[in-house]
């Protein structure tokens, strides 16, 4: 069982920086993938980064590709999502989940392969 809590939302400025933090407690992130979803009001959860703890293989939303920056520190057993250039768009609700995958899988965006999620942390990017 793992258990999620991210941290790090708030208000910013169009064009300003924020970086969003996923503890991990009840086991470490080794062998599970980890990913960064997000849910803006009236819309669907889209993913938006994910990384293989072990493999180091990762993958972006094309929305975000040169902007945001997923990485985790083993030590802290805690993920990373580094987030710059933001806009208006970039407004809602940030999770991270987790699922069990080998060394050399990447697991995709769809929502309901993950096993794992937090409470979600908003971020909100005034225009």
């Amino acid at each position: 069982q793992v258990q999620l809590v991210e941290s790090g939302g708030g208000l910013v400025q169009a064009g300003g920086s924020l970086r969003l933090s996923c503890a991990a407690s009840g086991r470490t992130f080794s062998g599970y993938a980890v990913a960064w979803f997000r849910q803006a009001p009236g819309k669907e959860r889209e993913g938006v980064a994910v990384i293989n703890w072990s493999g180091g293989i990762l993958r972006y939303a094309d929305s975000v590709k040169g902007r945001f920056t997923i990485s985790g520190d083993n030590a802290k057993n805690t993920l990373y999502l580094q987030m710059n250039s933001l806009n208006a768009e970039d407004t809602a609700v940030y999770y991270c989940a987790a699922i069990m995958a080998s060394r050399f899988n990447l697991p995709g965006f769809r929502s309901e392969a993950y096993s794992y999620w937090g409470q979600g942390t908003q971020v909100t990017v005034s225009s």
